[in-house]
């Protein structure tokens, strides 16, 4: 097939390009005007620079394809609502969509988030079923990734839109550029987490959740949406892990709730003040005292989702940022 990839140059489509080139798949990868996309050096494919927001770019970089994975995102966190990213999420993804369904595209894959999904506890995680739980963090990416992907179900079932969602969870794994996953291994390599927080994540391979998209493009049901899930760990657990992998001692420090958040007030209010981006907001903060688990069976079910020990993906996400000189 002919796949244009929006977002191709980010953390999921620089791992994703590659998985659908090993498929023998013609990629046209879209990437955002003045960036350049270094990820994507010396691959076969096409180059199309576009805008969400101009529909004539993008209808330029669609023309001839046969299916579209649609990754690009706003995903700032501070501040925490913004007009842009509003912009971007909801109104490109309408855009992306509508172009899609004009030129009769046959397969479509929407990487969303799961937090879109409720989340629960170890013992009863989350899943497909739970209804959006995440509004009272109060964060613009979450809410608007939640509507984008309701925009698309929407069309699905009003327009005939041939489109799937996939919801991956937080992602270890090479070209990890200023992600989470890359934050998160250089504090701990560096000494400067002084402990953990109550809460906890699930954790996947970047290289698992690419098989996942690609297999959803193959196979995923219409309408359907699947989270691309693995591991549910607490953060003393994962710290623990990271540490074992880097040669470093873990934070040791259980860090009380209440002293969590009165970090998170203090650091935003400093921010707000300094005018820039905290290390970490309040709303940041309340989001590690939750167990933020879910459940991978119906990918695992339906899409065939590896579930790749996230040892592995730590030690590959390491491995290619001391590779790169991004540590």
């Amino acid at each position: 097939m002919k796949i244009l990839v929006t977002g191709a140059d980010g953390f999921v489509g620089s791992n994703l390009v590659r998985e659908l080139l090993k498929r023998n798949h013609e990629i046209t990868a879209l990437v955002q005007r003045g960036v350049n996309p270094v990820t994507l050096e010396g691959l076969p494919i096409k180059f199309c620079d576009g805008d969400l927001l101009d529909p004539a770019s993008l209808r330029a970089a669609m023309q001839g394809c046969d299916a579209l994975v649609h990754s690009a995102a706003h995903l700032g966190v501070w501040p925490y609502h913004s007009d842009i990213q509003r912009k971007v999420n909801v109104d490109g993804t309408r855009n992306v969509m509508e172009l899609a369904l004009e030129l009769g595209l046959k397969r479509i894959v929407f990487v969303g988030t799961a937090n879109s999904y409720g989340y629960g506890s170890r013992q009863n995680p989350g899943d497909e079923t739970r209804p959006y739980n995440s509004a009272h963090y109060g964060l613009g990416y979450m809410d608007t990734k939640r509507e984008a992907q309701d925009l698309v179900l929407k069309m699905v079932k009003e327009q005939g839109l041939p489109a799937v969602v996939v919801n991956p969870t937080f992602m270890f794994g090479p070209f990890a550029l200023k992600t989470g996953a890359t934050l998160m291994i250089d504090n701990i390599l560096h000494g400067k987490l002084a402990g953990y927080t109550p809460g906890g994540r699930n954790y996947v391979a970047v290289k698992d959740v690419v098989v996942g998209i690609a297999n959803a493009l193959e196979r995923g049901r219409i309408g359907e949406c699947y989270l691309l899930a693995n591991q549910n760990m607490n953060y003393q657990e994962i710290f623990n892990l990271i540490a074992e992998v880097l040669g470093v001692k873990p934070p040791k420090m259980a860090v009380p709730g209440f002293v969590v958040l009165l970090f998170g007030r203090v650091a935003t209010a400093l921010a707000r003040l300094q005018g820039k981006a905290p290390k970490i907001s309040y709303r940041m903060c309340r989001i590690s005292l939750d167990e933020n688990f879910y459940s991978p069976e119906k990918a695992r079910r339906e899409l065939d989702l590896p579930q790749t020990p996230i040892k592995i993906a730590i030690q590959e996400t390491y491995d290619w940022l001391k590779e790169n000189g991004k540590l």
